[in-house]
């Protein structure tokens, strides 16, 4: 018998050499994205999360436009029309940074410019979608209500026909880059149901709110969008949109970033962590060496690479047309999930010295919280798995 090649070592980056199944031109979209995120967003993200807000927004939407990263899955119109693990790899990238930056990028792009180009009239399309690829003019997506979350269909925001026009009224609420936005991609109920509105954000009677006092996606810009006696043309309806699936099928792509992105969040945490427990000496040696730590390393090493697997596999049946919307809820829960054990061990490992910016993991930990809640709680998702493979709903 021929004797058999001896395996090399894994890597500890890269434990289950999940990124080699990537082609010349995923890794190329990897490694820009991690450059540019390196650059131009680690060294300030510290301070924009304690500061609460992103001092200069449009420069960073001009950024992330040359970048080529908004709405980089859409064809046409500007856009890339990239693979699904390449957006997903780009997701990935951004959240390693922060998950406020990442939702940045999905906001503009898998919610307001998906909305536009899955739904939008061909004038809306050639209007909108160029500049916000570009990165020269900004989207928001007003769903979720302040007694609305879980469950959109019983929002209060509605639209009315009058001659022509619509007229908006209601408040949209937790909607990042509301007071910075030129578009508002509004979801209203009507008497034809539920529709979506390109609203110019500079039309009378529209107005957004910054939420202040955040504790959590403070390197984010988040408002509370009032709509009073909004008038709008009849062609700033969505002429596509009908019926609560056409906003849902926008935060299933939202959802897919977002496993993505809480991949990247794990990665990140894991590494800090390796990197102290490696570096920090007690009793006479680094930390890393005792049993306890490595014990948490472990944990942190197996949910790093199985929340890897989990996205990528998911991309795949993506890109092969097979992904349906529970992959997505079980890459979110899992994913998720994962991401704040993760971070919550990794805080633990960095002591006292955890809790301070100088450090990202209670950052990502906090950021977490958000993400855990936002485009589907945990329990929502979890619901959806449990109809998935029960064919029973619980949610009524």
């Amino acid at each position: 018998m021929s004797e058999q090649r001896k395996a090399a070592p894994p890597d500890p980056h890269d434990f289950l050499a999940v990124d080699d199944s990537l082609s010349d031109e995923e890794r190329d979209i990897r490694d820009t994205v991690r450059d540019f995120a390196a650059r131009e967003l680690r060294p300030h993200v510290a301070d924009w999360f304690e500061a609460g807000t992103i001092p200069d927004p449009r420069s960073l939407a001009k950024a992330f436009g040359d970048l080529g990263v908004f709405g980089m899955h859409l064809e046409g119109y500007g856009c890339a029309g990239a693979s699904a693990v390449e957006y997903g790899l780009a997701c990935r990238e951004l959240e390693a940074v922060d998950s406020g930056l990442r939702s940045f990028v999905s906001v503009q792009g898998s919610l307001a410019m998906t909305a536009i180009h899955k739904f939008g009239s061909e004038e809306q399309k050639n209007h909108w979608l160029p500049r916000m690829a570009a990165g020269e003019a900004i989207g928001c997506f007003g769903l979720t209500e302040p007694d609305s979350g879980s469950d959109p269909g019983s929002m209060r925001t509605r639209a009315r026909r009058d001659g022509s026009d619509w007229v908006l009224d209601g408040t949209k609420m937790w909607i990042t880059n509301g007071s910075i936005a030129d578009v508002a991609i509004v979801w209203a109920a009507t008497d034809e149901g539920i529709r979506g509105f390109a609203v110019p954000t500079d039309t009378p009677g529209f107005s957004a709110n910054l939420v202040h006092k955040k504790l959590s996606l403070r390197a984010s810009i988040t408002s509370e969008l009032v709509l009073d006696g909004v008038r709008l043309p009849g062609d700033a309806l969505l002429p596509g949109s009908t019926g609560l699936g056409a906003p849902l099928s926008c935060l299933n792509e939202a959802r897919y970033g977002i496993v993505w992105g809480a991949a990247g969040a794990a990665r990140a945490c894991y590494e800090a962590a390796l990197e102290y427990a490696t570096t920090r000496e007690q009793f006479g040696r680094p930390i890393g060496g005792f049993q306890l730590t490595q014990r948490k390393l472990a944990d942190m090493l197996v949910d790093v690479n199985q929340a890897g697997l989990t996205a990528m596999q998911i991309g795949r049946l993506k890109d092969q047309g097979r992904c349906h919307r529970n992959h997505v809820s079980f890459g979110k829960f899992a994913c998720v999930a994962a991401a704040q054990r993760v971070a919550s061990t990794a805080r633990s490992i960095h002591g006292a010295n955890g809790i301070t910016l100088e450090y990202p993991v209670l950052r990502h930990m906090l950021n977490l919280e958000t993400v855990a809640t936002y485009e589907g709680t945990e329990e929502i998702h979890a619901l959806s798995l449990g109809q998935a493979v029960t064919g029973i709903s619980a949610f009524r």
